[in-house]
């Protein structure tokens, strides 16, 4: 069993290749908008190119996954297409270069699937092809390196129709395909069941969140009455710089709304030591502080239990709980309720695009906190196990996609056969 060099690289002899353009026909696509979809009911489903670039992995089951339907009161061009088991559907628009992604389409015949918005939608006219390999193929980086020099945009990232056509497709076998596949689809199977039990145990975290930080349900042995009163009378609040710093390569870590809301302290902005003692002066990020979001996605907040060495953004706000550790972890916790919220939403500027809370405001927020410190570390303590569950799952479901990738890098280009 050899190899043979090809134009994507070394590939096994018995493996053929062809053109994009020898393998597929293009369909015609719908253009709705999101606004012109819903998930409760229609004629017709449609695929997104949002739902590809996002939700959707390799292989689409539209009886199982859930695919929006297109309003009923919408006029489906008679031009539009239904597609078939077998078709790919590739978003050709996206923000970064995640453009190009595929998902096989497959369970199609439960209710008429159409392809919508910044897709191209293809179906097979020459090659023989196991369900699931297209999809599997396509997404891997043998293929979707093919579109990088044809990826042209700045803000927006895009392909075109024309440029696919000398891309190439490879074609191993029936047999060998069927092999490849069962393998990735096996480890797909462990991947979802992984993100179901993940999703189960935030949901169960969420609902525990809402009832003990609240005060609505007591931990055994506690009793003693809650206190009521507001952010401004238990911590003291700064904001970050109003101006933006000069960016560089790497440096100290400069932290902004995005890093709260996507709690990625990793891929972060940097500054100079110099600019950052210089916007550190009189306050700093410290252990046991929080920050909060007060600009856009407001009153998220985050527990700093780290030694950090940062600077961060006038989005965000610096509360300081004078060494309370525990009340500060607490109040963090306590963001995540639907009650901190809404007392965010109360004190938040009405007719602010996008949504803001100014320090006095954040100052304001009416509070519960519990009057025994031992109460306060006892429900942190459950919250915090079970938050560390879930990322003990989620360190492993991790691993698992990176084991995918690897399968996928060996598998796809043949360098590990399963004959």
């Amino acid at each position: 069993m050899g190899m043979k060099p090809t134009e994507i690289g070394m590939i096994p002899e018995e493996w053929m290749i062809q053109s994009f353009a020898d393998t597929f026909r293009i369909l015609k696509n719908n253009t709705f908008s999101r606004s012109e979809l819903n998930y409760v009911s229609g004629r017709f489903k449609n695929i997104h190119y949002g739902d590809v670039l996002i939700l959707f992995s390799e292989v689409l089951d539209c009886a199982r996954d859930d695919v929006p339907y297109i309003n009923d009161i919408a006029r489906i061009p008679e031009s539009a297409q239904v597609l078939q088991d077998g078709d790919i559907v590739m978003a050709d628009t996206a923000e970064d270069e995640t453009v190009g992604k595929v998902t096989e389409v497959l369970n199609t015949s439960v209710k008429p699937v159409m392809s919508g918005l910044h897709t191209i939608p293809c179906r097979v006219k020459a090659g023989k092809f196991v369900p699931k390999w297209l999809g599997y193929y396509m997404n891997s980086h043998l293929y979707h390196n093919q579109l990088l020099p044809y990826i042209h945009g700045t803000k927006v990232s895009s392909v075109s129709k024309g440029s696919l056509g000398e891309t190439a497709i490879i074609v191993p076998p029936p047999g060998e395909q069927e092999n490849i596949v069962k393998v990735l689809s096996d480890i797909d199977m462990l991947i979802a069941e992984l993100q179901k039990l993940i999703r189960k145990k935030k949901d169960i975290r969420q609902g525990t969140m809402q009832i003990l930080l609240t005060g609505k349900n007591r931990l055994q042995g506690f009793s003693t009455k809650w206190e009521n009163t507001t952010l401004g009378k238990i911590c003291d609040i700064k904001d970050g710089t109003h101006q933006t710093p000069h960016y560089i390569e790497s440096g100290i870590p400069f932290y902004s709304v995005e890093t709260i809301t996507n709690d990625d302290f990793t891929h972060v902005k940097y500054i100079s030591l110099e600019e950052h003692e210089r916007l550190t002066s009189s306050y700093k990020i410290e252990n046991g502080d929080v920050l909060m979001t007060r600009i856009g996605s407001i009153g998220k907040g985050k527990y700093v239990d780290w030694y950090p060495k940062a600077s961060f953004y006038v989005s965000l706000a610096l509360l300081k709980f004078r060494g309370n550790k525990s009340l500060a972890n607490f109040i963090a916790l306590l963001t995540g309720t639907e009650e901190f919220q809404r007392e965010v939403e109360l004190h938040s500027l009405q007719f602010a695009i996008p949504m803001k809370i100014n320090l006095g405001q954040i100052s304001d927020i009416r509070v519960r906190i519990p009057s025994d410190v031992n109460e306060t570390v006892a429900i942190i303590t459950v919250l915090n196990d079970m938050g560390s569950e879930i990322k003990w799952l989620e360190e492993k479901l991790n691993k698992y996609k990176n084991l995918k990738r690897g399968m996928m890098e060996e598998l796809l280009t043949g360098r590990i056969r399963l004959i």
